[in-house]
């Protein structure tokens, strides 16, 4: 019986490990708030999440931050004031053919005061993002 070559095996092994870095993606933004999105029945998938900007509401993971709802911009927690900046941060981070198909994605727990929100909805207003997703979770209708 002859013996089985294993001189290929090596180059086997690299090969899939390239597919599988190349392919996977990481998380972008580690989670310092928790939050539950809100469930709705007519929902639609982005269709370039490249150019979407997320902006996430909910009690911080931590309780020595409190429990009242609070704003995450990239890995940080944030204020009002400062998504004028982060807004205008996203938008050169992008080309410039991309920049007018920018999309805000609030990321919202079901509990969040709707007066957050809104002072949101404001900063986004003054800061020109005008195209502002609202993320939930679809639910089946039964009937």
């Amino acid at each position: 019986m002859p013996k089985i070559s294993t001189a290929s095996l090596p180059d086997i092994v690299f090969i899939l490990l390239c597919f599988f870095m190349v392919s996977t993606t990481m998380r972008e933004t580690t989670l310092i708030v928790k939050f539950k999105l809100p469930e709705a029945t007519e929902v639609q998938k982005l269709e370039k999440k490249a150019l979407v900007s997320f902006i996430y509401v909910g009690q911080p993971v931590k309780s020595t931050f409190g429990t009242e709802s609070r704003i995450q911009l990239n890995d940080q927690f944030a204020t009002i004031g400062d998504i004028q900046a982060f807004i205008a941060t996203e938008r050169e981070a992008r080309d410039e053919v991309d920049r007018k198909f920018l999309t805000t994605s609030i990321k919202a727990d079901r509990d969040t005061r709707m007066g957050v929100i809104t002072d949101i909805k404001q900063e986004l207003r003054k800061a020109g993002a005008f195209k502002i997703n609202y993320s939930s979770r679809k639910i089946s209708r039964t009937k």
